[in-house]
């Protein structure tokens, strides 16, 4: 006999919400917008960051910090 799963998704995500900080969204908005910055190098230069590929085009040579201004408040993004 298996047992029953033990947490129930959406009382979990219901108490993490209701108690997250009022700074989750702008953290969350901040991880998706590096991610998506971060695919795009890699799109451009043909390979993953530290990567050694032949058909590789470009070099990625660190990064800066930036404001971006949004609707959630400034975001740092690298």
């Amino acid at each position: 006999m298996t047992a029953g799963p033990s947490l129930d998704p959406a009382r979990f995500l219901h108490e993490h919400l209701a108690t997250a900080s009022p700074d989750l969204l702008r953290e969350l908005l901040g991880v998706f917008i590096d991610t998506l910055m971060g695919a795009e190098a890699d799109a451009i230069c043909g390979a993953e960051y530290g990567a050694r590929s032949t058909e590789r085009v470009n070099t990625r040579n660190g990064y800066r910090h930036r404001d971006f201004d949004t609707r959630v408040g400034t975001i740092d993004v690298a």
